[in-house]
């Protein structure tokens, strides 16, 4: 039942204004995920972000939160699970790795 409640309240935060706007995710700054140059290492990378993302979309204290880092966190774990499904096939997805990076900045800028 506490999970249904959480639920609710995450679809009112996703109809809201403070929902994530996809066309709207770039964060001052630049990508770090495209200055990687092994492909090891780049894998390393989008997954320890995926994980993260995937751990806060878990959570049951940001699933009831007033911020939108549920939001972005369920954002950033679609993309980064994507942007490594690529990978794997040895293909960078620059738009992949880009949402990857911007919606967990965005997640993390939520959470603290």
């Amino acid at each position: 039942m506490k999970h249904l409640v959480a639920l609710a309240i995450a679809a009112i935060f996703m109809s809201s204004a403070q929902a994530a706007d996809l066309g709207q995710c770039r964060i001052a700054g630049s990508s770090t995920l495209f200055t990687i140059e092994s492909d090891a290492a780049l894998t390393d990378e989008v997954v320890r972000l995926m994980n993260e993302a995937v751990n806060v979309a878990d959570s049951e204290q940001w699933i009831i939160s007033s911020r939108p880092a549920w939001v972005w966190a369920s954002e950033a774990k679609v993309a980064c699970g994507k942007a490594y499904g690529y990978l794997r096939y040895n293909v960078r997805d620059e738009q992949n790795l880009d949402n990857c990076e911007c919606f967990y900045r965005r997640m993390q800028q939520y959470m603290y």
